[in-house]
Formats: structure tokens, sequence, C-alpha cells
């Protein structure tokens, strides 16, 4: 197919990477030099504007940092794409954003979808990211071919919007989860139990997560995890801070009593402060630290 990407960061430049290798004719564009050098060598053709880069296209697909940027590349992109163009978000945005896309999408003649991704770097550059996909049955239909490249899992969740909604509520619930498992692993150092012993226990009790079993916030029981390579990052803090902060808007405009998840959104914003380029997982490192500073005053 021929397909426009719109944002080669972290995430954009493995998957337009992916689309490539697939066959597909991919023309990209992104404001950075390295972003650009990087796409080159992937394979996918770079154009000097975003305008260029959904010219003649049937499929478009952006990735970009915040819902402002998304409304504000569309408002010049749509007018430049071909009749029908499906356009796929990917960007992690407000819902009402997504929304507003969406509907600005349709009304210039085109189709939309949201599609955020969960799966981080390492995903991205594997082809196996989880999508959680809003728009209509048709669109998903459409899009279906093209997501399934850069995916493992494409899971249609629902009308415009509804993507973003799964991975707000995805990501609040592993905010709260990594703070409750760092708060958990401090205690047992207090205690005297070993990193390992908690893990061999907890793995396999009531306690067990994702956050533990996969991604554990400490060197040694998952060599996989972050932990393991000084906490760089798969996901890092700022958009850890950032998705929370989405979730605690969502919470608040919806009437939902979330305690937890405004918290995680108050912990992890204080720790961006200092490691927004750290790995999320890294929280354990302030919740000790803070521990020990109490502890010695």
């Amino acid at each position: 197919m021929k397909i426009g990407f719109l944002g080669l960061g972290h995430m954009g430049a493995p998957m337009a990477a992916n689309l490539v290798k697939a066959g597909h004719d991919v023309l990209a564009f992104d404001p950075v030099p390295a972003a650009q050098e990087q796409a080159r060598t992937d394979g996918a053709t770079v154009v000097p504007t975003a305008v260029e880069a959904v010219a003649g296209r049937e499929v478009v697909i952006t990735m970009l940092p915040n819902g402002k940027l998304v409304l504000d590349v569309y408002a010049d992109i749509l007018p430049a794409a071909e009749p029908d163009t499906l356009f796929i978000d990917c960007s992690t945005i407000d819902v009402a954003d997504a929304r507003t896309a969406a509907e600005r999408a349709v009304a210039a003649g085109h189709r939309a979808l949201d599609a955020p991704v969960s799966g981080g770097v390492a995903g991205a550059a594997a082809g196996t990211l989880t999508f959680m996909v809003g728009g209509a049955e048709a669109d998903f239909a459409a899009g279906l071919p093209v997501l399934e490249v850069m995916g493992g899992k494409v899971v249609h969740c629902g009308g415009a919007g509804v993507g973003q909604a799964a991975k707000i509520c995805n990501n609040m619930l592993l905010g709260v989860s990594m703070v409750a498992l760092s708060e958990a692993l401090v205690l047992g150092e207090k205690l005297g139990l070993s990193h390992q012993s908690f893990y061999d226990v907890v793995s396999t009790a009531s306690g067990q997560s994702w956050s533990l079993t996969t991604y554990c916030p400490v060197p040694g029981p998952v060599p996989t995890s972050p932990a393991n390579n000084d906490y760089k990052p798969g996901f890092a803090t700022a958009l850890m801070t950032k998705d929370l902060g989405l979730a605690a808007n969502a919470l608040q405009a919806n009437g939902v009593d979330g305690q937890l998840g405004a918290l995680a959104a108050e912990i992890y914003t204080r720790f961006n402060q200092t490691d927004a380029a750290r790995d999320f997982s890294a929280i354990v490192t302030d919740i000790r630290d803070r521990s020990n500073q109490e502890a010695s005053e």
C-alpha cells in the first residue's frame, strides 16, 4: 500500500521500518534531521514536509507527542490528501482530541481510526505492539492489514476515541501497579527480604502482576527488565507522566472517584521533574531514596 508516516521518534521509526520491510511504499516526514536519516537507512522515502508525505497516499499514520500537535498537523494535511484516505493516529492523546481529529477527518472526506499502542520501543522494533483501535467497523477492517504488520495484537475497542480510552485506562493501571510494587519491594528491603525471595513468592502468589514478572523494577529477577540496564527506557517516565495526566483529567471530567489514579499522576509528576528520561520503573529508586531520607530525619 501507499502509506504516509508522520512522526519518526523512538516508536514511530521502527514502526515505519516494519512497514517498509513488509513491502509497503512509505513516504515519511519528521522535522528532526537524525530521524530523517534513520528513516532513509530503513528504506523509507523521506520528504521535506508533512503535506508532501500524504500526497497520493491510501493510508496516513501519525505518531505524535500530544493532541494539540495532532490537530495542528491534521489542519495542514487533511486538505492535501486524496479523498477517502484512511488516517490512523497512533499517538496517545486525550479522548476528546482523538474524537475531534476523527470528526475533522470525516468532515474533510476521509476515514479515521485512533490506534494508540502498548509494548514500548522493543515491541515497536519487533512488530509485536498491541493496538487499541477506535473507529467504524469498515475503517477498522481497512486498516487491519497495516496494523498487523506493526503489531502482534490488534483490538477493535469501539467507536472514535475508544481506542484512546483503552490506552488511558491500561496505563493508569500500569502506573498504579508499578508504584504499589515499588513500595512493596522497598518495604521488603527494610524487613530483610531479598529481591529474589520477594520475586519467587509474589510472582506465583496473589500479588502477581505484569509489572513484576515482565518489568521487575529491581535488577536480578527479570534479566530483560530496564532495571538491569540502568533504567534505560523502554517507556520513559516523561511518557508515563503524560499518560497518567490524561487519565487524571479523564477521571475528573467523568466524575470517577479515582483516588489511586490521581495519586499516581502526582507521584510521577514529581519524579518526572528529575528523572524524565529514565524508564518509568525507576520510580522504585525514588521511593527508596525518599524512604531512606525520612528514616535519617
